[in-house]
């Protein structure tokens, strides 16, 4: 959420922020809502300012003052109880259009409107050159019976799977290897809720516009997290930290689960694109300086590169351009990894710098050194995404056999196992 004074003070500039980042929100609708709930809320301060006057000055008053006195007190409370409901109403509405002014992108930030507007930073390994055709990840871990597919399709419907024996151990292996890597660079481990209320869904800026994208438990009035980041920054909702906690650094460890509302029909082979998945995500909160917030937004990129070296995965990064960012997002790197079965790079892994977006939204605050209070930057990057990241583990490893041979790093978690084979 940004500040309604810069908003005030800056329309170009958020005017172009709303064109460039492609969001439905009207900035002249946004300004006369805010005109309209100072007026009333003025007025409104004004009548109980009144009230209180009046109420004051009853028991110094005459005898013969009192009764006009009494009149005019009864005569503002009831100004003030027509007043409040429009009062109420201004400020949702003014509130509502908040929640959909997107952040300022950085400069460094392309102007485009689709993924092909992405600029590629840096390539890092090769794409194998194989002497056979290799198979795609739905082949190998048929062959290796790493996946039941159409059991839980019949009672979970559809994009739904199981990891089966050496699949699931897979899985949890490169989960552990990517924690403690984090674990070593820094980061604190946190296993937190995936139900939520939604008043943190808004505080991230995953709400009100992404609501057809997440699982609604009504009767309970919760929300299944697509991520664990919302849970991590929600931690410390209605909190003031002190400057000299900055920078706190976590590690979420969650199932994650995502309606996938506007792909239908779109990768709807294999594990690419799922319900339910697992990840580990990297949130920071940081002081509210932006060198400071790259400096954090190039370590998290950087963790995420060091996890894929690991996995021996080729890989590019990519600036994403203006129309690919997020609302609350004001700088993200993707990074995609070489998935020889797509036989193109696919993203795996997203790096975003939020300033103070999110920490507005969820009434974080930061006392400062010379004592002022501001509101901490927040940033994320996912560190492994899982069923996701075995497309390329398992493709790029792949023999003429079918075997695969895993990463030296992948061996000890795999209890000492070097080569899977097929069954």
């Amino acid at each position: 959420m940004l500040d309604i004074h810069f908003i005030r003070n800056s329309t170009d500039v958020v005017r172009a922020a709303i064109k460039n980042k492609r969001c439905d929100v009207n900035l002249d609708d946004l300004l006369e809502a805010d005109k309209v709930r100072r007026e009333a809320v003025a007025l409104l301060d004004a009548s109980r300012a009144r009230k209180n006057e009046i109420a004051s000055l009853i028991p110094k008053a005459s005898k013969e003052e009192r009764p006009t006195l009494i009149e005019e007190g009864k005569e503002v409370k009831s100004r003030i109880e027509q007043l409040e409901p429009g009062v109420a109403e201004a400020n949702r509405k003014f509130e509502d259009l908040m929640l959909r002014v997107p952040s300022i992108p950085r400069p460094e930030v392309p102007i485009g409107k689709g993924e092909g507007d992405n600029v590629e930073i840096r390539r890092v390994g090769e794409p194998r050159k194989f002497d056979f055709t290799p198979r795609d990840h739905v082949e190998l871990m048929t062959m290796h019976g790493f996946v039941n597919w159409d059991g839980p399709r019949k009672f979970a419907g559809s994009r739904s799977y199981a990891l089966m024996g050496l699949g699931a151990l897979l899985e949890q292996a490169v989960i552990r290897l990517s924690i403690d890597t984090l674990i070593e660079r820094g980061l604190t481990l946190v296993s937190v809720p995936v139900m939520v209320k939604e008043r943190a869904l808004q505080g991230t800026g995953f709400f009100p516009l992404g609501r057809e994208e997440a699982y609604n438990i009504a009767a309970d009035e919760l929300f299944l997290v697509g991520t664990s980041e919302v849970a991590l920054v929600s931690l410390h909702c209605d909190e003031v930290l002190d400057a000299a906690q900055l920078p706190i650094r976590y590690a979420g460890l969650s199932p994650c689960f995502r309606r996938e509302a506007g792909a239908h029909g779109k990768d709807t082979r294999g594990l690419y694109r799922v319900h339910q998945f697992t990840k580990v995500e990297q949130v920071v909160f940081c002081a509210p300086d932006e060198a400071v917030a790259e400096k954090e937004h190039y370590a998290l990129l950087g963790n995420a590169e060091a996890i894929l070296a690991k996995l021996e995965i080729p890989y590019r990064v990519a600036i994403a351009c203006t129309g690919e960012i997020g609302l609350g997002q004001t700088r993200k790197h993707e990074v995609e990894s070489w998935m020889p079965g797509r036989n193109a790079f696919s993203e795996t892994h997203s790096c975003s710098t939020l300033g103070d977006f999110q920490a507005r939204r969820s009434n974080i605050r930061v006392r400062l050194a010379d004592g002022t209070m501001g509101y901490p930057y927040t940033l994320n990057n996912t560190a492994i995404a899982s069923p996701r990241i075995l497309i390329p583990l398992l493709e790029n490893h792949q023999n003429a056999d079918g075997s695969i041979t895993l990463p030296k790093a992948l061996v000890n978690y795999m209890n000492g196992i070097e080569v899977l084979t097929p069954k």
